[in-house]
């Protein structure tokens, strides 16, 4: 408390009181410290003198003391006034600035000293001076506390917002004044024009804005959210994202989008979403996680705006730049692109690539006779007909008048492509009736390759499948003609065998040989392997290696592995006849196995030879056809697998994956590839790959046979590493099916097998 008088001295009859105590040695004189008055002392000085005495000296200690708390009191109220972390200042009524603390300086701009006796209304901003005004007559006049916001400008230039708070104070003689207090609110109105920008900002974006809990609650959303989604505020509120889901997009997707948000914070992308009314739409999306102080996730934003529009119009354009518009096909700039795709696929895959170029015949005919509305309709059907008979990654182009090129690729020999030429020429002879016209159409064909033996560009590719379309031309139309002689010569070669072998077929000169296959210990007889061979009339008895491969792609190699089917199955019902039953094995080649019937086929020949077990037919798949469609063949299997089929994986090892998809392929036996068995006593690396194969065969609980075991050392090997079943010249060549029973009565395996096993 600021003492500003004596008044609460203590009254001169208290001292009185006090002195006269300390003269009787009642209380001890705090300051001097009289002890009780001496015989000496009481006749030197009456009792009125020393009471009188003793009570000044009282009256001066406590005036002391009383001083002392007074300049206490004020040095504290001093530092308060000053320190104050608001400014204080006194003005008169003429806002004559009369006083004020260091803190009402600072914010002001000057040192205290320069701002006395100055204008309070000089730092007032030019715009607020009518409010501060006012503000000052009021408190004039009604005497009671008033307050506003207004803008100061300090003599430094620099703006800032201050909460003016004043109230009247009386000061010497009655003249009026005013306290001001001087609170400094620039960084709340910073913060509340922000705030204000930021919800302006939300409301009135052009983007949808869409905010989520760290769960994927819904809690904010704004009018261009409604605007595209279709959803209002109320109907989006507390729902999951999910409302907006399109299902366009796949799991890995999605993934892909929580990655990123979990590591990097922030996703964007094009993403296919549904409107509330259902219809599907393209937006460009971005989403933020919002962190706290301590980096963990407490929300996510998401902005979002509708490109339907952009991407309908950009197909527009590119479906104008790169289609023909009046059949729809690719152009000629679109073909080129294809066609550059296509030889690079071809380079990495060691493949070749075939380009057709198709030229109608007597078009110019039709278009003198009938009309060009009638010549357009006939290239529209006949565009249609022969896209149609092409498979789904080919492609067919229209660069002219009458003329197209289709490019066909994935091919592995070049004879691969001979069926698709025929389809392409059988869609272009059908009878087209537009209106009362019936027209008869037809096409030529000019045929190039890649690779060559030299380089060569795709545009020179169209050159000479022009130029062999011509030469097609000459040779009476609606056929095809290759450009290279030496590809001309192995297409016709290849012709002629396929027709050969297609003859065999129906004439019966394919004959089974069987191999049989057995545990090198026990002895037993665990099956045979059926084994094409060709009775030739002129060549004699020819391995399937001389005629397989000629029918790999071609249809006939569906019809031949049918044949090897029926014929192994009739056979086995011959050995259980006279008392020899034993699975027999078929090899299966990639395009039979992928046929969408093979399963039905399959169920039909097994139900033309009810004597035999389903259990008893074990069908080999080669390694790498099965990996071509993993998926499909793995279906495959399982559907015959429920009819009793057993299933081999026939040449193992060999695969580019078979690590990778052995567990995909639910077989019962791995076949190990004789290359690998043959070469293991003398090169290390294919013995490593043995142990291999054996350890992999047995990590995935699979019975494991090798091929190839031509001597006992092959064997005796094999069977230390763990490989009991085998099969090989070591222990049978391939023998006619009337060579096998005697051959199985006598079969005994080799004594040191014998022991390996023991051992």
């Amino acid at each position: 408390m600021i003492v500003t008088d004596f008044a609460e001295l203590s009254d001169t009859k208290v001292l009185r009181h006090r002195a006269e105590a300390m003269l009787h040695g009642q209380v001890a004189h705090p300051a001097t410290q009289f002890a009780r008055a001496s015989p000496d002392q009481t006749l030197y000085a009456s009792h009125e003198f020393r009471v009188q005495q003793i009570t000044l000296e009282l009256q001066n200690e406590e005036l002391h003391h009383t001083r002392l708390a007074l300049e206490a009191s004020r040095k504290r109220y001093l530092d308060l006034y000053d320190l104050a972390p608001v400014g204080y200042c006194t003005v008169n009524a003429r806002g004559m600035i009369l006083r004020e603390n260091l803190k009402a300086a600072s914010l002001l701009g000057l040192p205290r000293s320069t701002l006395l006796k100055q204008l309070f209304s000089n730092f007032v901003i030019k715009e607020d001076q009518g409010k501060y005004a006012d503000l000052f007559a009021l408190v004039l006049a009604s005497g009671q506390p008033q307050d506003c916001e207004l803008r100061l400008l300090n003599v430094n230039g620099v703006a800032l917002w201050v909460n003016l708070a004043t109230s009247l104070s009386d000061g010497a003689q009655g003249a009026a004044l005013v306290r001001v207090v001087l609170t400094d609110i620039s960084a709340r109105k910073q913060a509340e024009a922000e705030m204000r920008q930021a919800a302006s900002v939300f409301t009135h974006s052009a983007q949808g804005i869409m905010i989520t809990t760290r769960k994927g609650k819904i809690v904010e959303v704004n009018d261009a959210f409604s605007r595209i989604t279709g959803y209002s505020r109320a109907e989006a509120l507390n729902r999951n994202p999910r409302l907006l889901g399109s299902r366009k997009q796949d799991r890995d997707f999605y993934r892909g989008l929580w990655k990123s948000l979990t590591s990097q914070g922030q996703w964007s992308g094009e993403v296919w979403s549904r409107r509330r009314c259902g219809e599907i739409f393209a937006s460009l999306l971005t989403v933020n996680a919002v962190c706290d102080i301590h980096g963990d996730t407490q929300q996510y934003v998401a902005l979002f705006s509708d490109i339907t529009a952009l991407k309908e119009n950009q197909r527009h354009l590119e479906r104008i730049a790169h289609f023909d518009p009046l059949t729809n096909l690719p152009n000629r700039l679109l073909l080129a692109r294809h066609l550059q795709l296509a030889i690079a696929q071809a380079q990495l895959r060691n493949q070749i690539v075939v380009v057709a170029y198709l030229d109608l015949d007597g078009f110019k005919f039709v278009n003198d006779r009938h009309g060009h509305d009638v010549g357009d309709k006939l290239l529209i059907h006949m565009a249609t007909a022969m896209k149609a008979s092409l498979r789904e990654g080919d492609t067919l182009a229209r660069i002219g008048g009458d003329e197209f090129v289709a490019v066909l690729t994935g091919l592995d020999i070049a004879a691969s492509c001979l069926p698709m030429l025929t389809r392409l020429l059988n869609a272009a002879v059908a009878r087209v009736q537009i209106g009362t016209v019936v027209l008869q159409g037809s096409v030529s064909i000019g045929v190039s390759y890649y690779p060559q033996e030299h380089d060569v560009e795709p545009e020179q590719l169209l050159r000479q499948a022009d130029q062999a379309m011509y030469q097609a031309k000459l040779a009476g139309k609606n056929r095809y003609h290759v450009f290279d002689a030496a590809y001309d010569c192995t297409l016709r070669a290849h012709l002629e065998s396929l027709e050969r072998i297609g003859l065999a077929l129906v004439r019966g000169e394919f004959v089974l040989h069987y191999q049989p296959k057995v545990n090198m210990v026990s002895g037993q007889i665990i099956g045979v392997e059926a084994l094409i061979r060709w009775q030739h009339p002129e060549k004699g008895l020819l391995a399937p290696a001389s005629f397989l491969p000629e029918i790999e792609n071609h249809p006939l190699a569906v019809s031949v592995g049918e044949w090897v089917i029926d014929t192994a199955l009739a056979q086995a019902e011959v050995f259980h006849a006279i008392g020899l039953d034993i699975p027999v094995s078929v090899n299966i080649g990639a395009r039979q196995l992928q046929q969408n019937d093979f399963v039905a086929r399959l169920r039909d020949i097994l139900a033309s030879h009810p004597e035999v077990n389903p259990e008893s037919l074990e069908l080999e798949v080669v390694e790498t056809s099965a990996l071509a469609d993993l998926t499909q063949v793995s279906l495959v299997i399982e559907n015959c697998q429920r009819m009793g089929v057993k299933f081999a994986l026939d040449d193992f090892g060999t695969g580019y994956s078979s690590h990778t998809y052995l567990k995909r392929l639910p077989v019962e036996l791995l076949k190990i590839d004789q290359s690998f068995v043959r070469n293991m006593l003398n090169d290390p690396d294919d013995l490593a790959i043995l142990q291999g194969v054996i350890a992999l065969a047995m990590a995935f609980r699979r019975k494991v046979i090798a091929e190839g075991v031509e001597t006992v050392a092959h064997g005796t090997a094999l069977l230390q590493l763990g490989c009991e079943l085998a099969q090989g010249y070591g222990i049978a060549r391939p023998m006619p099916a009337g060579d096998l029973p005697a051959w199985a009565a006598t079969w005994q395996p080799n004594v040191a097998w014998r022991s390996a096993g023991i051992q």
